[in-house]
């Protein structure tokens, strides 16, 4: 069996983000980049599945610009075996993604789409269930466990009342949660033997897919800075402001 994985590059979570003094965006200057961290979570399922025997090949693929070769590279020194590298002149929206991922799907054939749940720049949590509702196939999101069993996969999710699990029919599309697990750390003779692995590169066009956006950004700002707490002598002080300043309690 096929996997493929989704990839998007982002700004390190440890990096705190800075905007643009003119607040169109974020700024991009010098800052550390990497694999979304829930994208990470979904090379590093694929891999152990192809550990385990379950899968043959894993297919890693990212829609951006040319630097996100990096991240398609630190995908396949974890395990994964190729990568396809379709750049964009400007960052793509949900559904143009969910477009070409499509169009990918269609040639590769895989028979399980693992991606992160949501990238953690735009946090939209979008992608997953439009490449569903574009090809078709059954989708588990959330996931926070992925059982292989014959041709069906048990996909275990967090709702808001704890968990539930799910058989889907293969070929399916699986978004994973943070709780799925751990990834590994990337050992230098992996990266060295990456760079040697097959990298495609393609343009939305190869794919019949015309880059557009109903979408603009129109103001990027932070968030307003919360006042530095307080500590309190007792239990009655603060019960007191609670109630006086606060206004939290009656």
């Amino acid at each position: 069996m096929k996997i493929l994985v989704p990839v998007k590059r982002v700004i390190d979570y440890n990096v705190k983000v800075r905007v643009k003094a003119d607040e169109t965006d974020v700024d991009l200057a010098n800052v550390k980049m990497d694999i979304n961290p829930f994208c990470d979570i979904a090379v590093e399922e694929a891999v152990r599945l192809k550990e385990q025997g379950v899968a043959t090949e894993v297919v890693v693929v990212s829609i951006g610009d040319a630097k996100a070769e990096e991240q398609i590279r630190r995908a396949m020194a974890i395990g994964a075996d190729r990568g396809i590298l379709v750049q964009v002149e400007k960052p793509a929206s949900s559904l143009t993604v969910a477009k070409i991922l499509k169009a990918i799907f269609d040639e590769e054939q895989p028979g399980l789409v693992m991606m992160g749940k949501q990238a953690i720049d735009t946090d939209n949590n979008q992608t997953g269930q439009m490449l569903a509702a574009l090809t078709g196939l059954a989708q588990g999101t959330f996931a926070s466990k992925v059982e292989m069993a014959d041709d069906k996969v048990n996909v275990t999710r967090e709702v808001d009342g704890g968990l539930q699990t799910v058989s889907l029919k293969l070929p399916a599309i699986v978004t994973t949660d943070l709780r799925l697990n751990e990834p590994r750390y990337v050992k230098l003779p992996d990266i060295m033997k990456a760079k040697r692995k097959p990298l495609d590169k393609k343009v939305p066009a190869d794919f019949g897919v015309e880059e557009r956006s109903g979408v603009s950004v129109l103001k990027v700002e932070a968030p307003a800075t919360r006042k530095a707490g307080i500590k309190v002598a007792s239990v009655t002080e603060l019960l007191d402001k609670l109630k006086n300043e606060a206004k939290v309690l009656s």
